[in-house]
């Protein structure tokens, strides 16, 4: 079984009602990821999106580039929620989602992998332990550019987000 990073764009509107009914936003998740895998294809405009399991690879990334917001992990934790997979869900707020939105605009993935080394990874532990050649910091590239346009396309309706690891 694999670790994959999951995110769900919510209104301001199913924020409040996931703080007063945690479950109902664990169905929601569960129907966009549905949703989702029957699509095939990924949409700025989905409400779900997946980084599957290069979202350590990316946390260890941008936390190396100092990324002003945690994009991987989110911010605030969902009170009262659950396990979704193998932590609660955390959340970020509009105007965060906002400013991770504008911050990936202004960075390129070359740029994140610059002057990295596979050792690096792998002396970090990060999932999963792939970091055996320079080849596999390319693993996120083509991910990246659709990670970007999610969160400007959550940025310009408002949204905010939840975010876990299934």
């Amino acid at each position: 079984m694999s670790m994959n990073g999951e995110y769900l764009r919510i209104t301001p509107d199913e924020w409040e009602r996931t703080l007063k009914d945690p479950d109902w936003a664990y169905g929601l998740a569960e129907e966009a990821m549905d949703a989702a895998e029957e699509n095939e294809t990924t949409s700025p405009d989905a409400r779900h999106f997946t980084t599957g399991q290069t979202w350590h690879m990316l946390d260890f990334l941008l936390r190396r580039a100092d990324f002003p917001v945690d994009i991987v992990m989110g911010e605030e934790e969902v009170p009262g929620a659950g396990e979704w997979g193998y932590e609660p869900p955390r959340f970020l707020p509009p105007a965060r989602v906002r400013s991770a939105a504008e911050a990936l605009r202004r960075l390129s993935y070359a740029g994140l992998v610059q002057d990295v080394e596979p050792a690096e990874l792998a002396r970090a532990e990060i999932y999963p332990s792939i970091w055996d050649s320079p080849e596999a910091l390319g693993w996120a590239a083509d991910l990246f550019p659709e990670l970007t346009a999610f969160f400007e396309a959550a940025a310009a309706a408002g949204d905010g987000m939840l975010l876990w690891i299934d």
